[in-house]
């Protein structure tokens, strides 16, 4: 018990851990997905036919600028949006061959997601954005899901705040109830959007701590989206998506935006 109270707490001067090598079979793999919005001359293609493989206990940072299609390709890739073509398997499963019902059922098993907005429920207290994925997707007791929600809530360290409701919270308590909340049920897979952009640099730290160690830790497969280079240390891989096209440029070089002087930026710059 005392491990799981010591996943997401990082020390004052955490360092990034070394990289996590690829083992075993993809766990998420996408093939030719594409994804295009509008009709006719207002057509917009947002992804061009790409493919990525993702592995058990990486973190992995999808970077770009902004309207190049990430959140779009995470949409694709955690069950959200249907892309217009291609294959996304996660866990050997074909995503989009699934039923409503069994995509549903899917991602409640097996994803936790970190939106940008909080995404809280205004009326329900920090403990209680916890129980409910508990009880609603674990089919867990009261009991037993007050006790999970109020050891992550302590592991977040936010023991004495399970009692407040989101407006009550600051933005970082905020989005450590929404990394609780996606992370409290032990998920193969944690996709995050832009879990830092609303965060001054020592809580944005501690989610990329906290998201680092649930891959490491407990083997979670996590992607991130997010503007910030400042992560680029704590991932395992890094993908770049500009203008729609994904590649995974050589590790500690970000690519700068297609057709902007200086081709490469150093992640240590």
């Amino acid at each position: 018990m005392q491990r799981l109270l010591n996943w997401f707490r990082p020390g004052p001067d955490a360092a990034p851990a070394p990289l996590r090598p690829r083992t075993g079979k993809a766990v998420l793999r996408a093939r030719g997905v594409t994804h295009s919005f509008g009709e006719g001359e207002a057509r917009t293609t947002a992804l061009h036919p790409l493919g990525l493989d993702l592995y058990r206990g990486q973190v992995a940072l999808l970077m770009g600028p902004s309207g190049s299609g990430k959140s779009t390709l995470l949409a694709a890739l955690s069950g959200l949006l249907r892309p217009d073509g291609g294959q996304v398997l996660a866990l050997g499963k074909d995503l989009w061959a699934m039923t409503a019902k069994e995509q549903e059922r899917f991602r409640l098993k097996h994803f936790g997601f970190i939106f940008q907005g909080y995404n809280l429920f205004p009326a329900l207290t920090a403990r209680q954005q916890l129980e409910i994925i508990l009880r609603w997707g674990e089919g867990l007791s009261g009991g037993e899901s007050r006790r999970r929600a109020d050891e992550m809530l302590a592991t977040l360290g936010m023991a004495n705040k399970g009692q407040l409701r989101p407006a009550q919270l600051s933005g970082g308590e905020k989005q450590r109830v929404a990394i609780g909340r996606a992370l409290v049920k032990a998920p193969d897979f944690c996709f995050a959007d832009e879990p830092t952009s609303a965060l001054d640099w020592e809580h944005g730290q501690q989610v990329i701590e906290m998201l680092r160690d649930a891959a490491h830790e407990r083997g979670a497969t996590v992607l991130v989206v997010t503007h910030d280079a400042r992560l680029v240390p704590y991932a395992d891989r890094v993908f770049h998506l500009d203008d729609g096209h994904l590649s995974e440029p050589e590790p500690g070089v970000i690519p700068m935006p297609r057709g902007e002087p200086g081709a490469e930026l150093s992640a240590a710059v």
